[in-house]
């Protein structure tokens, strides 16, 4: 359980937003339950309100956290990217983020698995297997999944052996995280199973049905964020 220490209440915002992210971890908040709402946030780490909805605000933008109205405030993800590399939190509307990314992904990433069916070595594709298999156990466990998503996503660009691929990582990685902190586990079939093919066709050697998979998979990814977005719309139509 998370030892609280009462913070100064000179310190700034993002300060506390550490604080807060490291009680969800080591608590542990499970995603999908509630945190404490802001008076009692207020009171554990020894703040104001307007500083703890502060920090709260920045693990929203983050994707770590999600308010909903007159509910409360709930964990949606376990897992942020290290010091944000790409500034691309700053960007509010994240399923138009995602959309982008996905613009990106699937101009480079079906090549980047065909050119790895090329170029993996044998303990590498030993590695990328690994990380199918403990994707699918950790996903069909319930688990915080995304964090071996996102190795296995990495995996797949480092077995190119491009060294300019492997500067991209970050975009593929901030995509993977975007996608699943929207989506809460909607596509598991679906991701399992082109994950699967990805990774049958590089062992092969395949590089036409590695990159065929590659495909399915961001363009499942892609329709799924198109329906929930388009969900998203009507229900605000309607309200």
């Amino acid at each position: 359980m998370y030892q609280f220490e009462k913070v100064s209440k000179k310190l700034l915002g993002s300060q506390v937003e550490d604080e807060l992210m490291n009680y969800i971890l080591q608590e542990p908040i499970e995603i999908g339950q509630k945190i404490p709402n802001e008076f009692e946030l207020a009171e554990m780490f020894g703040v104001g309100r307007s500083t703890i909805r502060e920090a709260v605000k920045g693990l929203v933008s983050k994707g770590i956290l999600e308010v909903r109205r007159g509910s409360g405030t709930f964990v949606i993800s376990t897992y942020t990217m290290e010091d944000d590399p790409l500034g691309l939190s700053k960007f509010e509307d994240k399923f138009k983020l995602a959309l982008e990314l996905f613009d990106v992904r699937l101009m480079i990433e079906p090549e980047i698995a065909a050119l790895a069916c090329d170029y993996a070595e044998p303990e590498e594709k030993e590695r990328l297997k690994n990380l199918c298999d403990e994707v699918e156990r950790i996903y069909k466990s319930g688990k915080n999944h995304i964090k071996k998503d996102i190795e296995f996503h990495t995996c797949i660009a480092q077995c190119s052996k491009n060294r300019v691929v492997e500067t991209l990582i970050p975009v593929i990685n901030t995509a993977v995280m975007t996608f699943a902190n929207l989506t809460h586990r909607t596509l598991m079939k679906e991701t399992l199973e082109t994950h699967r093919a990805v990774t049958d066709a590089i062992l092969k050697g395949d590089p036409v049905g590695a990159r065929c998979a590659m495909i399915m998979h961001l363009t499942y990814n892609r329709q799924s964020l198109i329906r929930m977005l388009e969900e998203k719309k009507e229900k605000s139509e309607k309200q």
